[in-house]
């Protein structure tokens, strides 16, 4: 397990908790990031930070602090 700003581009993984403080926990949560959900990083900014994220057939933006947060489990080896 690991947590998903740790995935390489291109990476899948499988959200299995998120383990932030209200309100950014119910945050991520309304963006569908919930147990069972599979995320793909598709691109890093060219710093590192944000990171797009695709998920239930969606792109958004995550910030390093707030994907440090939400725990996955790697669905590609």
């Amino acid at each position: 397990m690991q947590t998903l700003d740790a995935l390489v581009v291109g990476g899948r993984a499988q959200v299995v908790s998120v383990e932030a403080t209200e309100p950014i926990r119910g945050r991520l949560l309304d963006l569908g990031f919930v147990p069972g959900t599979e995320v793909r990083l598709r691109s890093r900014a060219p710093l590192g930070d944000p990171a797009v994220y695709e998920l239930r057939g969606s792109r958004m933006c995550l910030r390093r602090g707030e994907a440090q947060q939400i725990w996955v489990q790697r669905l590609d080896g």
